[in-house]
């Protein structure tokens, strides 16, 4: 059963859910006596139900963990050092006012950068409203673009299909004939608490899966019956290899082509080399990707034939210098095959979304906000501002939501930048690496701590209500309430007309699929009940309706695109060579290609300070047998990763589940560099390149570096 028995009068089991950047919304379960937090376990319905990941679980750890900030707190110390003294609320508004009116006053509103991100997600108090209505009232600021996880396929989604919406709801899997986890490890990103068992169920009913990543992943462990590593960055050779075969072997759908897409022959003849004079066959991918031409060959024949397929593109492949290319080709290849808008088959390159509700119904925000940087650019405006061609000077950084510091590029350069801006202010839990720089930290609650709705993004026909579980431990405030107060000192008026009940309400009532308020509130959730599987472009392909492009078209050949005119975003998809990919002149002296896949135990950088999760989590770097032995490496060994950019310490994990030429280390671990600047903590962005794909990719996955048995001193940051 979903609700528990209650062991005393003062004792309650309260239903919620996370609000953590996963992708997921799964039940919660916290049983609360006399205002504290007992334990908390999930949802115990038979399968499938939304059962909670071991950090949804962990969730009491987080809110009473020692190292929580329960008060306002001053910088005490230098920049960066992590010394701080306990404010009073009323004097920490009021340094933060005074700030924000002098920056405004002498350098314009431009001169505050909003580092707003995906810390926490939910209508009321997550990302997106809160803070942006703020500073819509206020007059503007400087803002930043570029999504970290799916920037590359939310460009290809909107090219392609004209929308973002692209996924299906996991219960299609057991109507697909044949499944590609092509850098997709759901096992860990969770992708909805439903995915993992409808994967399983379609592999226990017969359905043969592939996993395309290069490392074996613990999604591919599980379900795939074949692994195929390729090397980071290539996998638009391989998928645009993949159509060659198709074409050239009478594959194709040309039904499917000549009713739904536009583009087709433009894309043919740069696949069979009659545009560039470079047939793309299998061969030519082998010679790129490390594939073998005969299993891209048989994995084509696979995808065209044994249908309906899902081709389920992932992100990760998509943080690579040329990402939308990935992403474009995938949904290339769907398109060529018929196997989209139909049941068991895959959109591929989209997002995952299906779309419900309230995703546009909340908080309203008045108007544009100002100027906006690239998430990749955000250390360099902080340095060079007007001087470097930005918008313009930084003085003011107001950051929600964001350890930057240790999520964005090139965690080096983002320490000398924070350490130079003028004054800065965090909502925060902890001391992360990234409030250690700032002047003022204002502690925020957790989602226990207060009521909102949860819906998934990466499928799942449902929304949780979000029932606050306790008050707000000590003297937190949520970022709703903090802004609030700011807007009243600052004489905002209409900031927040509502409570957050009438605000809740007013999101339900605007949201089709909850019939009742007052019934989702007592119950605690609302399924959508379907009578076949959601399928992103069912409607377009059985209805003959029209895509939401300008064609009205699925665009393998996008006008959009071309009218851009942008010689490294063609219209078509096409394979580019990746800086510091396998073939860069840097492998010479860099010859590692790092990937940085999600970790276990973390979102993101969340979860890395809490105990009970960072004894499970595995932080150690692997790399392949070949690599190891090349450097007299075995497990266990203390090593040291470096490039031009830095350098850490780590453990080794040699291990054949690892292609050779490629290492693999966990994102998400705090960056502590010691003093002689040797990153100690494991942060994979301590070694990446600030950069962006043409189209606004998160670069991530492309970053070349060496490893060494450690020396007992290694201080040469240049390697």
């Amino acid at each position: 059963m979903l609700l528990e028995g209650c062991s005393s009068r003062s004792e309650r089991v309260i239903l919620t859910s996370c609000s953590y950047d996963c992708g997921a919304r799964c039940l919660l379960k916290v049983r609360v006596k006399d205002g504290k937090i007992l334990h908390i376990t999930t949802d115990d319905r038979p399968m499938p139900n939304l059962g909670a990941c071991l950090r949804g679980l962990s969730q009491r750890e987080v809110v009473y963990a020692q190292d929580r900030v329960t008060q306002p707190l001053r910088r005490a110390g230098i920049k960066g050092e992590g010394r701080f003294e306990p404010i009073s609320w009323e004097e920490a508004l009021e340094t933060v006012s005074k700030e924000l009116l002098r920056v405004r006053k002498n350098d314009g509103n431009s001169a505050v950068l909003l580092m707003e991100y995906y810390g926490s997600l939910s209508p009321l108090q997550g990302v997106g409203k809160a803070a942006r209505r703020f500073f819509s009232l206020f007059g503007g600021c400087t803002t930043v673009w570029g999504n970290t996880s799916l920037e590359a396929a939310q460009f290809s989604s909107l090219a392609t299909f004209g929308t973002t919406f692209t996924g299906t709801s996991r219960d299609n899997f057991l109507h697909s004939r044949f499944i590609i986890l092509w850098g997709w490890n759901p096992f860990t990103t969770r992708f909805g608490p439903d995915t993992a068992y409808y994967l399983t169920q379609a592999k226990k009913a017969g359905t043969k899966i592939v996993c395309v990543d290069p490392r074996l992943n613990p999604s591919g462990k599980a379900l795939a019956e074949q692994w195929i590593p390729l090397k980071p960055g290539t996998d638009t050779a391989m998928l645009i290899a993949m159509a060659s075969v198709v074409i050239t072997e009478g594959l194709c759908d040309r039904s499917f082509i000549k009713s739904y897409t536009v583009g087709f022959e433009k894309f043919e003849d740069y696949v069979l080399g009659k545009e560039d004079g470079v047939p793309k066959t299998p061969r030519w991918a082998e010679e790129r990707t490390g594939v073998q031409a005969a299993t891209i060959r048989q994995l084509a024949r696979d995808y065209a034939t044994l249908k309906p397929a899902a081709l389920v593109a992932g992100w990760a492949p998509g943080r690579t210098a040329f990402g939308e290319q990935y992403h474009r080709a995938a949904s290339a290849l769907a398109a060529l095959t018929g196997n989209m808008g139909v049941t068991g088959g895959y959109a591929s390159g989209g997002t995952g979304r299906i779309p419900l509700g309230f995703l546009g119904e909340t908080l309203p925000v008045p108007g544009e906000l100002g100027p906006a940087l690239h998430v990749s650019e955000v250390y360099d405006a902080l340095l060079k501002g007007r001087s470097g061609g930005f918008p313009s000077d930084i003085k003011l950084l107001y950051i929600v939501g964001s350890n930057l510091l240790n999520q964005f590029l090139n965690a080096n350069k983002g320490s000398q930048a924070l350490r130079g801006v003028e004054f800065m202010v965090a909502h925060e839990r902890f001391l992360t690496p990234t409030a250690r720089y700032a002047d003022i930290i204002l502690p925020v609650t957790t989602a226990l701590e207060r009521a909102d709705i949860g819906q998934p993004w990466t499928g799942g026909p449902y929304f949780i209500y979000m029932q606050k579980a306790i008050e707000p431990l000590h003297d937190t405030k949520s970022d709703l309430a903090i802004f609030s107060e700011l807007a009243s000192r600052l004489n905002l008026s209409g900031y927040n007309t509502k409570s957050d009940e009438e605000w809740l309400k007013a999101f339900v009532d605007a949201t089709p699929e909850i019939p009742d308020y007052e019934a989702f509130v007592q119950k605690g959730f609302h399924h959508i009940p379907l009578d076949k599987p959601w399928v992103a472009f069912r409607q377009q392909i059985e209805e003959q309706c029209s895509f939401p492009t300008r064609s009205g078209k699925i665009e393998i050949y996008s006008q959009t695109i071309a009218e851009m005119n942008h010689p490294l975003i063609p219209p078509i998809p096409k394979y580019m060579e990746p800086w510091e990919g396998p073939r860069d002149p840097l492998t010479v002296k860099y010859p590692l290609q790092l990937v940085s896949p999600h970790a276990m135990t973390r979102v993101n950088s969340q979860f890395d300070n809490v105990p009970q999760l960072k004894g499970l989590a595995d932080d150690a770097v692997w790399l392949s047998p070949g690599d190891a032995e090349l450097r007299s490496i075995h497990t266990g060994d203390r090593v040291r990763i470096f490039n031009d950019r830095g350098q850490m310490m780590r453990t080794a994990k040699v291990t054949s589940e690892m292609m050779q030429g490629v290492v693999s280390l966990d994102a998400g671990a705090w960056y502590d560099p010691d003093s002689q600047g040797v990153d100690q903590g494991g942060c994979v962005n301590t070694l990446t390149k600030d950069d962006r794909s043409p189209a606004g990719a998160f670069v991530s996955n492309s970053c070349l570096v060496q490893i060494e048995v450690a020396k007992e001193a290694a201080t040469n940051p240049k390697g």
